[in-house]
């Protein structure tokens, strides 16, 4: 362990004082698991008790290359004792190195790159570049959609649950089912801004449109002078098996945002745009900590580790394997009701909740996430082993068939 003075780690002896602590002190926003991770290793985890668990949620997916990656610890390591911050009006060789993979690694129609912290700041970021590019208000979203829980992010978020307690949200989005683009169209009006949209719902169960909607409203928005904003929040960096899934239909949007994966689980978002948001003027939107170096550096190395260690590929090949598991399973198991997947993002629908079966899950050593009542989501570290999804799959059979 780290040798943290006493007035860091005081009294944090068990997991009994952990969950005290958290309990007595935390605002309870957390729906909680009565674990508590001290340390992980790859796609391993580890509780305070020491007790292993193989992380199929990766922190809901963010740690993209694996828990506590040497490379990545080590980029970490030489970044902070150089400099641990500077803020976005000084220029920083590390942020400026970061800004130039982006852009190598993104659409060559995307040139711009505004950073922050996370996937609800560069959704933010996205809706008021294109209200302010468009000098429009209207924003087309769609049902099922998961986009924050900021205000702007959250208004553009489907889930009731999520929204009615905040009340009045900001105006100005428009709601259509996912995957319509006859919809899409028939919304259009002379206010619309910007079209946003996941590639794939995460939050809504890996919702995975029909094979071409995102090539119709890329044109459509072409068509109608809209901008294609696509939030790849949870979908980008290797996780469907390219770097970006909006690669698998071959298209650019105006606007990408990406969080996330991006710095293998240290707060990191981008915004990677086209030239155009040059135009408006400095200062309307910031960031204190923005583009910090740590983050940034920490970036940099999940992207090289990612391109050095063919994981995007690897994805796609564990993730056809992990769906033809599944199929073999849902053979045998009438509650399996639906399988949904593309990489290593991969969904199982049950006939019935699927709390009970994702708890039953991590008592047998497998963190599993939520998604929708019914739903169990698997988002694991790219480098998970065959052999680690054939555990997860026998783990799998034995809660199926214990019920």
């Amino acid at each position: 362990m780290i040798n943290l003075s006493p007035h860091v780690m005081k009294e944090i002896q068990s997991i009994e004082d952990i969950k005290y602590l958290e309990d007595s002190h935390s605002v309870g926003q957390y729906v909680m698991r009565d674990i508590a991770i001290v340390r992980g290793s790859g796609a391993v985890l580890y509780d305070a008790r020491g007790k292993e668990y193989l992380d199929f949620g990766a922190s809901i997916g963010t740690c993209i290359v694996g828990h506590s990656n040497p490379s990545i610890v080590n980029a970490i390591l030489w970044q902070i004792q150089r400099l641990t911050h500077i803020y976005g009006m000084f220029y920083n060789d590390v942020r400026a190195e970061l800004i130039k993979e982006l852009v190598r690694i993104t659409p060559q129609e995307l040139t711009r790159v505004f950073l922050c912290n996370s996937g609800s700041e560069t959704v933010e970021a996205a809706i008021k570049f294109a209200r302010a590019l468009q000098e429009k208000s209207e924003i087309i979203v769609m049902k099922g959609s998961f986009h924050g829980k900021t205000f702007g992010a959250l208004s553009a978020t489907w889930k009731k649950t999520y929204r009615n307690p905040f009340e009045p949200l900001v105006p100005g989005f428009k709601f259509v089912p996912f995957g319509d683009i006859t919809a899409v169209n028939e919304t259009i009006t002379n206010q619309t801004a910007a079209v946003l949209v996941e590639p794939i719902q995460g939050e809504n169960g890996v919702k995975i449109p029909p094979q071409g909607y995102l090539k119709e409203l890329r044109d459509l928005c072409t068509e109608k002078n809209i901008l294609l904003i696509l939030d790849e929040v949870q979908t980008g960096f290797g996780r469907t098996g390219k770097m970006f899934a909006h690669e698998w239909e071959g298209i650019a949007p105006d606007i990408l945002c990406l969080s996330k994966s991006m710095a293998n689980g240290l707060p990191m978002g981008a915004v990677v745009t086209t030239e155009d948001i040059t135009i408006l003027d400095k200062g309307i939107h910031t960031n204190t900590f923005g583009g910090n170096p740590v983050s940034c550096v920490a970036s940099l190395a999940t992207i090289q580790y990612l391109e050095e260690h063919d994981l995007i590929q690897r994805a796609r090949r564990l993730g056809q394997y992990f769906m033809q598991r599944l199929a073999d399973l849902q053979q045998e198991h009438q509650i399996i009701k639906q399988l949904r997947g593309k990489g290593l993002m991969v969904a199982i629908d049950l006939q019935v909740k699927a709390k009970p079966y994702i708890l039953a899950l991590a008592n047998k050593g497998i963190l599993a996430i939520g998604s929708g009542r019914k739903t169990i989501r698997f988002l694991p570290p790219l480098v998970v082993s065959r052999e680690q999804i054939n555990t997860c799959i026998d783990v799998l059979e034995e809660v199926f068939t214990s019920g």
